[in-house]
């Protein structure tokens, strides 16, 4: 079954009610540079609103990993999502602290495939996001007919600019390692504050979907 990952949450409240609709990932943003950045002092309960049967993911770019690890251990967090530059003995070192590691990498074209499996026994999943001049959250989708009929050794997540009206293109996708749609612009009342009705019709028509 597809699975739905809300990543940029920064409110507390708001995180709970997202929760509830029935996601299966809840991403928070520890990279000063996005909208989304959850802040250097965040409130205890934007983590601690997010029940067991959601995953935490802790997404950084290019950061220390002994500061990944400290925030990883304040905030409860299980799963990172590398989104810049970070190299195989990077995701390596995290994944061998115990964390479980989602290696992002930005598609434009066949060749931006061609280094990815060289990642596969360093983390546990793949993300695919648009080519664009920043880290997430553009809004804009690349060309998913690229990542069909390649060869994945790990399941992967996919975002960039999925919107609520698409979860029936998002079940047209054949490639049998697809794992989670990553959804996060498109669902927002404002940076950072997802619109709950839109996520849980979202979610719901990718539970009927299956």
């Amino acid at each position: 079954m597809l699975k739905v990952k809300v990543c940029g949450i920064t409110d507390a409240d708001n995180a709970k009610a997202i929760a509830e609709t029935g996601i299966d990932f809840a991403g928070f943003i520890f990279y000063p540079g996005s909208k989304r950045y959850v802040g250097e002092m965040p409130d205890n309960r934007l983590f601690e609103n997010i029940p067991e049967s959601v995953v935490k993911v802790g997404v950084f770019v290019n950061e220390n990993p002994s500061t990944v690890m400290g925030i990883s251990r304040f905030a409860g967090i299980e799963m990172v999502q590398l989104h810049g530059n970070e190299t195989v003995s990077y995701c390596g070192s995290l994944r061998s602290c115990g964390l479980k590691v989602i290696k992002a990498f930005r598609i434009g074209s066949k060749t931006d495939l061609q280094l990815i499996n060289a990642y596969s026994d360093v983390c546990d999943y793949f993300l695919f996001d648009s080519s664009t001049g920043s880290y997430g959250g553009s809004g804009t989708k690349f060309n998913w007919q690229i990542i069909e009929g390649a060869g994945f050794s790990k399941p992967f997540f996919l975002s960039g600019g999925i919107g609520p009206e698409d979860a029936h293109l998002l079940k047209k996708i054949t490639c049998n390692m697809f794992f989670a749609a990553d959804i996060n612009s498109r669902f927002e009342v404002k940076p950072g504050i997802k619109d709950t009705d839109k996520v849980k019709k979202f979610t719901d028509q990718i539970r009927n979907l299956c």
